[in-house]
C-alpha cells in the first residue's frame, strides 16, 4: 500500500495517530531524522519511518519518504460514505445521464443534460447545473453549486459550499454606474484536482477559467474569471487571484497571497504568506513581500518613515552625485 518494507512481526493495527496521542493498536510515523527521538515516548504499536535509526522496539515500516508513506496510509482508515445510491429526495432531471454506481444524496439537484461519471458521489443539497460534465469517481460535497456547462474531470474532490462557475466580476463603467458584462465562458477542472470547502471559481468572460491536472486549493480560495493554473500547483487558504492571470505548474502559494490580474507566474514559483503580487514573475524561485511583525509602537514609527523613504533616497543620491569621483 505504501511501498515500504516491514521490519519486525506482523501485528493488527486498528487506527492511525500522532506520536504523542497514539495508544496500543495505533500506527504512527516519524517524518524525519530530526524527530526520531520523539519515538522513544510514543505508545504506538508500529511506526512508519525513513532510512534512519529510531529508538523504538516495535515493528516498523521503512519507506523512502515517511510523510508520503503516512499520507498513503491514511486512506486505509477512512470510513466509506454511509449512504450510497440515489436518495428518494434527490431531484434528477429525466434528461440527465448518470453512470454506474453513482450516488446522489438527499435534496441534491441534477439539471437537464448533466452527465455524471461512474462512481461519482453528489452530496446532500448540492446543485449540478444544466450541461455540467462530472468525471468518474469525483466527489462533490454537500451544498456545493456547480453552474451551467462546467466540466470536471476524474477523481476530483470539491468541498462543501464551494461555488464553481458563478459569474465573474465583470462590469463596464457607464459614467453614472456600471453595465454588467455577461460571462460567456466556463470552468474546466482537470483530473485529480482537490478544491477545498468554500472556494469560489468564476466562469470565464469569453475564454474558460482552467485548473489543470492535480491542482489543489485550500479552503476559501477565490479564483477569478479566465485564470489559468498549471499542473500540480497548490494554493493555501484565503488566496485571491484576479482575472486573466496565468500561474505556472508546480507552484506553491502560501496563505493570504493576493495577485493582480493579467500577469504571468512562471513554473516552480514559491510565494510566501501575505505576499501581494503586482507584476509577472518570469523565473522560478521564492518570492515575498510585506513587512515582518513587530510591536505596534515600532511598526507605527517604521510605517511613518516608509512614506518619506523616496524623498530621503533622492536627497542622499543628490548628495552622492555631488561628490568628486574617485
Amino acid at each position: 500500500m505504501i511501498g515500504g518494507e516491514l521490519e519486525g512481526e506482523d501485528i493488527v493495527i486498528q487506527s492511525i495517530a500522532s506520536l504523542r496521542s497514539a495508544t496500543a493498536g495505533d500506527l504512527s510515523f516519524v517524518a524525519n531524522a530530526k524527530l526520531a527521538a520523539a519515538a522513544s515516548d510514543t505508545s504506538a504499536s508500529a511506526l512508519i519511518v525513513g532510512h534512519f535509526d529510531v529508538p523504538f522496539n516495535g515493528p516498523i515500516v521503512r519507506v523512502q519518504n515517511p510523510y508520503l508513506g503516512y499520507a498513503k496510509a491514511t486512506h486505509l482508515f477512512v470510513a466509506p460514505p454511509s449512504a450510497l445510491g440515489i436518495h428518494k429526495a434527490a431531484v434528477i432531471s429525466e434528461h440527465a445521464t448518470l453512470g454506474q454506481d453513482v450516488s446522489v444524496a438527499a435534496n441534491a439537484v441534477i439539471d437537464a443534460h448533466a452527465t455524471i461519471g461512474n462512481g461519482a458521489i453528489i452530496g446532500a443539497g448540492a446543485v449540478v447545473g444544466e450541461g455540467v460534465v462530472i468525471g468518474e469517481d469525483t466527489r462533490i460535497d454537500a451544498n456545493t453549486v456547480i453552474h451551467k456547462d462546467v466540466a470536471i474531470g476524474n477523481r476530483v474532490r470539491i468541498g462543501s459550499c464551494a461555488v464553481i462557475g458563478g459569474e465573474g466580476f465583470g462590469f463596464a463603467p457607464t459614467g453614472d454606474g456600471w453595465q454588467r458584462i455577461c460571462q460567456l465562458g466556463s470552468v474546466i477542472i482537470e483530473d485529480d484536482c482537490d478544491i477545498g470547502p468554500g472556494c469560489t471559481i468564476d466562469r470565464g468572460a469569453l475564454d474558460n477559467t482552467h485548473l489543470k491536472q492535480g491542482v489543489i486549493l485550500d479552503d476559501q480560495v477565490h479564483i477569478a474569471h479566465n485564470v489559468v493554473i498549471g499542473e500540480r500547483t497548490a494554493m493555501a487558504g484565503y488566496c485571491g487571484v484576479a482575472g486573466s492571470t496565468e500561474i505556472g505548474a508546480d507552484c506553491t502559494i502560501a496563505g493570504m497571497v493576493g495577485m493582480v490580474g493579467h500577469i504571468k507566474i512562471a513554473d516552480k514559483v514559491h510565494i510566501t504568506g501575505g505576499t501581494i503580487v503586482t507584476k509577472s514573475i518570469t523565473e522560478s524561485g521564492s518570492y515575498s513581500s510585506g513587512t515582518p511583525m513587530s510591536d505596534s509602537s515600532t511598526w507605527r514609527k517604521n510605517a511613518a518613515r516608509f512614506s518619506g523613504l523616496d524623498k530621503w533616497v533622492r536627497q542622499v543620491k543628490k548628495q552622492l552625485d555631488g561628490l568628486p569621483k574617485t
